[in-house]
């Protein structure tokens, strides 16, 4: 028997801890598999609509806050370097780095969230979601701008003020128009794709702070890194989707308002 047949981290129906860690792994990726299915799912129907309704696209995604985009697409990255600097220091049995490191990558995933919350309320504020809130403000801005002279009338910092202000001497078949239920559509691709991001961004911060518990209580010996590198795997395919999603969903109007 080899000496992996004693640890005490070995579960009882595996032979030795290799091959505990090969099962994890393998676990661990067709998971992620299914993740990939997912939102690939997701892309395609967005990659559709976008070829098909390229103006309300265009102008949905001009007004979505990009510089909150930018910063938070630099805490994931750098969060997937804190939660590689994490696996290494599991490797080599250096708790104290590893919580360190683990700590670092949950602060960075929370910082994230907090951006990502201040974006969604910036945008309820504006009334920027689909539904009964963007046309009740799309049909008081046109009532409003109906009354004066809009041609030197100035909406105010309101996208959805705006949009009304650009129709308002157009019909729906006139060119320039940019249909309101589109660009809801794109809100509705916007608030569930981000959305459901933001649910995995939060399991993967719980999954870490567990990671830290578990070394704290000193259950993440040397021989058994492969549990930080399980989760690295899954904060990993998160970081991963941003860097689809934020190009696809921010830099799709750049430029449009200039």
């Amino acid at each position: 028997m080899s000496a992996s047949t004693h640890s005490p981290v070995l579960k009882h129906h595996f032979d030795n801890l290799e091959q505990q860690h090969s099962a994890e792994r393998l676990g661990m990726w067709m998971f992620l598999a299914t993740e990939v299915l997912f939102f690939s799912g997701l892309f395609v129907a967005y990659t559709i609509y976008r070829h098909w309704y390229p103006a309300e696209f265009q102008f949905a995604s001009s007004h979505l806050i990009l510089w909150i985009a930018g910063l938070n697409t630099g805490f994931l990255i750098t969060s997937s370097l804190t939660m590689t600097l994490a696996i290494r220091s599991a490797q080599q049995g250096n708790r104290s780095a590893l919580i360190r490191h683990l700590i670092a990558t949950a602060a960075l995933g929370t910082a994230f969230m907090g951006f990502k919350a201040y974006e969604y309320a910036t945008d309820v504020e504006e009334k920027f979601v689909p539904g009964w809130i963007f046309q009740e403000e799309y049909a008081e801005a046109v009532a409003d701008l109906s009354e004066k002279d809009h041609s030197t009338a100035h909406a105010k910092h309101n996208p959805v003020r705006e949009l009304a202000k650009l129709n308002l001497d157009k019909s729906v078949n006139d060119p320039g128009y940019i249909s309101p239920q589109r660009v809801q559509l794109f809100l509705c691709f916007y608030y569930v794709m981000t959305g459901i991001h933001g649910i995995h961004i939060i399991v993967g911060i719980g999954c870490i702070l567990w990671l830290v518990q578990q070394a704290y209580c000193g259950k993440i010996p040397r021989e058994n890194y492969s549990t930080v590198e399980v989760v690295s795997l899954y904060w990993h395919l998160v970081d991963m989707i941003w860097l689809f999603l934020m190009p696809l969903l921010y830099l799709a109007g750049g430029g449009l308002k200039h």
